[in-house]
């Protein structure tokens, strides 16, 4: 998934960034209001992490800027507020998670994961499609209950197809959700990642159907 992080104390915005990053998702970090407006106005984020008080905007005008524009991107804010009339007015502000800091990585981690499972329309950790199933917390895949093997990129392409399984999908969008703007992937690394995945699920009752110009095609085998 792409996440967003925009943190302006480098320290804690570069340790956010890392821990995100060893998750396996595509990530940006801005340390202004500024960097994280032109930001979302050029990619769609699946996640943002927005720290309230920046340089030269608060936090709070970029959510509201965000809901304005009728985007359901989930935010998760991090605060050193801790008054419940701010907890409030941020969750009516269209915030959807909270943390004061200092943040505790791990819990930070899981409530990246719970929002995600929400905007996927997932209720648990698992996810299952065919007799394919991801657990998104330990970052493994079983095919009817054995396990296999991906690296990390490969997990998370799969994660972003099983997520939008009956739409193609074309190696941009891919790309997008998996990088981030600082990597300039050459589209044909997505091909090298989709025949690993094909080659993974041979034994499954799921394949990866290429889409003469359009990309890629996620299908369930019936009977």
């Amino acid at each position: 998934m792409r996440i967003l992080v925009v943190e302006d104390d480098r320290i804690l915005g570069e340790a956010i960034s890392q821990r995100i990053s060893r998750m396996g998702h595509g990530l940006d970090l801005a340390q202004t209001g500024l960097q994280a407006n032109q930001m979302l106005a050029l990619q769609e984020y699946d996640l943002m992490l927005l720290d309230l008080n920046l340089p030269d905007m608060t936090g709070s005008h970029i959510l509201h800027t965000l809901r304005k524009k009728h985007s359901n991107t989930p935010v998760i804010v991090l605060t050193a507020r801790n008054e419940i009339k701010d907890r409030i007015a941020l969750l009516d502000l269209g915030a959807d998670d909270y943390m004061t800091k200092p943040v505790d990585f791990g819990e930070l981690e899981a409530r990246c994961r719970a929002l995600l499972r929400r905007s996927q329309g997932q209720a648990q950790n698992n996810i299952e499609y065919g007799n394919v199933c991801l657990d998104l917390q330990a970052c493994t895949v079983t095919v009817a209950g054995q396990l296999i093997e991906l690296k990390q990129r490969e997990f998370r392409l799969l994660e972003v197809f099983i997520s939008h399984t009956g739409r193609v999908l074309s190696k941009e969008v891919l790309i997008e959700h998996i990088y981030s703007f600082n990597e300039n992937p050459n589209p044909s690394v997505i091909e090298i990642y989709v025949a690993r995945l094909r080659k993974s699920l041979q034994d499954s009752d799921i394949s990866i159907r290429t889409i003469r110009g359009l990309g890629y095609l996620l299908e369930k085998h019936h009977g």
